[in-house]
């Protein structure tokens, strides 16, 4: 099973979270004493365990995966975060990165999964329960920031195996 990769719209990918970038659905307000616009409700951030997850704050620096030659990526493996939304911003040396998500409840349903090129102008988001890739740096070390609702306990990230491995046509 081979999966071409897509570029990242809000349209394509609403089944698996969402896009935060200036979107043309969402109007700005003036924010800052005018200097700034301020586009609300980008996404909306669920917290399935609100008496015990809390909030982390965090940072990751990525080694890049693919490289300027390369034709494909093969997915070894899928994890997901069940009680929480996962937003990931890119910070810093980030054209372009790899998302990869499928959906599916106790494993990946692998007819659901797809892959999406997403810009260094674009953050992402998981919805609660969407199995993904973890993040995917193109050509050089790249830097995001995350929030991830979290308790400390197993039930925070569940994995999955991908066995045969899982071939993106990368174009």
């Amino acid at each position: 099973m081979t999966i071409l990769v897509k570029y990242l719209t809000q349209k394509e990918y609403q089944n698996y979270g969402d896009v935060l970038s200036i979107r043309e659905d969402i109007a700005p307000v003036l924010a800052n004493n005018g200097t700034a616009q301020r586009y609300n409700k980008l996404s909306n951030l669920k917290n399935k365990r609100p008496d015990s997850a809390l909030p982390n704050l965090c940072f990751y620096h990525v080694k890049p995966q693919i490289n300027a030659n390369d034709k494909v990526f093969n997915i070894k493996m899928l994890e997901k975060h069940h009680f929480s939304t996962q937003i990931f911003s890119p910070m810093h040396n980030v054209d372009k990165y790899l998302v990869i998500v499928a959906l599916g409840e106790d494993e990946p349903d692998l007819s659901t999964l797809k892959a999406f090129y997403a810009s260094g102008e674009q953050g992402i988001t998981y919805h609660p329960g969407v199995w993904h890739h973890p993040l995917i740096a193109m050509f050089q070390p790249s830097s995001f920031t995350c929030v991830v609702y979290e308790d400390g306990s197993q039930n925070d990230c569940q994995t999955f195996a991908i066995n045969p491995n899982r071939q993106i046509k990368l174009c």
